[in-house]
């Protein structure tokens, strides 16, 4: 009984495992700014601009990751509120109707000197309240502007 008592004993003093589900990260890179997006009881923090594309699938999950454009409106003095929205892949830039004698100017830069601004090569489209253009989605940055030439 001695024996029996003393192997149970040494049974007891050998850990135990215990299996577990293991999230893991293998690849990462150390960037600059950004922020958390949280939602329930999930959180990820990241960049904005981060140049680590791709896509991350795990169970039901999806992370899209990858270089975010900009899109912007640059309010002038004295023009009329100026608006984006995104549709499908197309960007909405509109502007409350009438605004006579005002033309949409954009560029993909905003430094150096003078800033290359151009018309906006896309019809105007317009309806009671706004007028507006609809333009491809862009992959890097584009600003838009209303001037009265």
């Amino acid at each position: 009984m001695k024996q029996l008592l003393l192997l149970c004993s040494m049974l007891l003093l050998i850990p135990c495992s215990v299996k577990a589900q293991n999230y893991a990260i293998d690849w990462f890179t150390v960037d600059g700014g950004g922020g958390t997006s949280t939602g329930g009881v999930f959180s990820v923090s990241g960049t904005i601009g981060q140049p680590d594309a791709g896509k991350l699938i795990g169970g039901n999950y999806v992370l899209d990751g990858g270089f975010w454009g900009i899109v912007l409106a640059i309010q002038t003095p004295g023009a009329p509120f100026l608006s984006i929205t995104r549709s499908n892949s197309n960007v909405i830039v509109f502007w409350p109707a009438p605004a006579p004698g005002f033309v949409l100017d954009e560029t993909t830069t905003l430094t150096g000197a003078p800033t290359p601004w151009m018309q906006a090569g896309y019809p105007y489209q317009t309806n009671a309240q706004h007028i507006s253009i609809s333009a491809p989605a862009s992959t890097g940055n584009k600003f838009y502007r209303l001037r009265k030439p």
